[in-house]
């Protein structure tokens, strides 16, 4: 292990499917297939909190703070669990399996959507789903902003929403990219996402849908690798994070690999850091400083020998995630 990197103790056993730090503090939430979710306390590197699913937990979020945290998952339950009292509740229900959880600041509710073909909001206040929203296929990933929803679909669909008008998608995209999206997460000013998918690519889209601002869309190719006889193997890019200071954002791919991009400037930022196996979810703590990297194998070549589950927190400099000059060198 590398001085600037350190290992998760008692990682979950069996796939981990996200994780999130609370929104002021070093408190790491997990979620993974073998029903648990799990709250570290990074600084001591120890486990503080768990509850469980009667199945598969696909995915996890915190709420306004580091008290409350919602997720979903297989059960078709959205439960919420209240580390003060210790106390897990479900919150409701979907008809099939529970994709994606978020909290959206500006409603004060958990989101949530699922393979159900729906989206649902749930008001805690009210102890009852508040909204909900049919959708075209079935839910991959999710993502919010201060007023927005992104719900990425099967089929390469993209619905936005605009919380102040929930009765209809503010607009009703399709992927730019040609193959199934895998991911989506929002820029940190809120002005629009990057959209990672199964073979290779990023797209960078934004919200404004002026000819002039969407002149600045574009869509790369990354995690890829290239043999001795120049062929090209593609791998699927399964996790984004956005850096909370700078807006430079970190891909995981099924190589095995994390990368730094500085998307304003359209350039990576350093050489791939490469981790055991593929990289199922990535998250920066509160500040910046730290980076959550799961290495988890997500099964894109079926059932096999694969490493054990790991979380590793890499201690990031700001030479290797701030934003450079496109006449800068990219660091090694």
């Amino acid at each position: 292990m590398s001085a600037n990197q350190s290992e998760l103790a008692d990682p979950p056993k069996d796939g981990i499917s996200a994780i999130q730090f609370a929104p002021e503090h070093n408190l790491l939430l997990v979620s993974s297939w073998s029903t648990e979710v799990r709250m570290y306390d990074v600084l001591v590197n120890m486990k503080r909190a768990q509850y469980n699913h009667k199945a598969a937990v696909l995915d996890c979020c915190w709420g306004t703070d580091q008290n409350r945290c919602f997720s979903g998952g297989v059960d078709r339950c959205v439960k919420t669990f209240d580390f003060a009292s210790g106390t897990d509740t479900v919150v409701g229900e979907h008809e099939k399996a529970v994709k994606a959880v978020c909290w959206q600041k500006e409603l004060g509710c958990c989101v949530s959507a699922g393979w159900d073909k729906s989206m649902k909001v749930w008001d805690l206040r009210q102890n009852r789903c508040s909204f909900t929203s049919n959708l075209p296929d079935k839910v991959f990933t999710m993502a919010v902003t201060s007023n927005r929803i992104v719900v990425g679909t099967s089929n390469r669909h993209v619905w936005i929403y605009d919380v102040r008008n929930l009765s209809e998608p503010e607009q009703q995209r399709e992927s730019s990219l040609k193959f199934q999206t895998r991911c989506i997460r929002t820029y940190p000013d809120g002005t629009g996402y990057a959209l990672s998918s199964i073979e290779g690519r990023v797209a960078m889209e934004y919200f404004d849908t002026s000819p002039s601002v969407q002149a600045n869309k574009y869509a790369f190719k990354c995690h890829r690798a290239q043999d001795e006889k120049g062929v090209d193997t593609v791998y699927p890019v399964n996790a984004l994070a956005f850096h909370p200071t700078y807006g430079t954002f970190a891909t995981g791919g099924c190589d095995g690999k994390v990368i730094m991009w500085d998307g304003e400037n359209k350039k990576r930022l350093q050489a791939p850091w490469a981790y055991p196996t593929s990289i199922a979810a990535l998250a920066f703590n509160p500040t910046g400083a730290i980076l959550a990297v799961a290495s988890s194998y997500t099964f894109e070549e079926g059932d096999k020998e694969a490493p054990p589950d790991q979380i590793l927190f890499r201690s990031v400099s700001d030479q290797e995630v701030r934003r450079r000059p496109k006449n800068a060198n990219p660091a090694n």
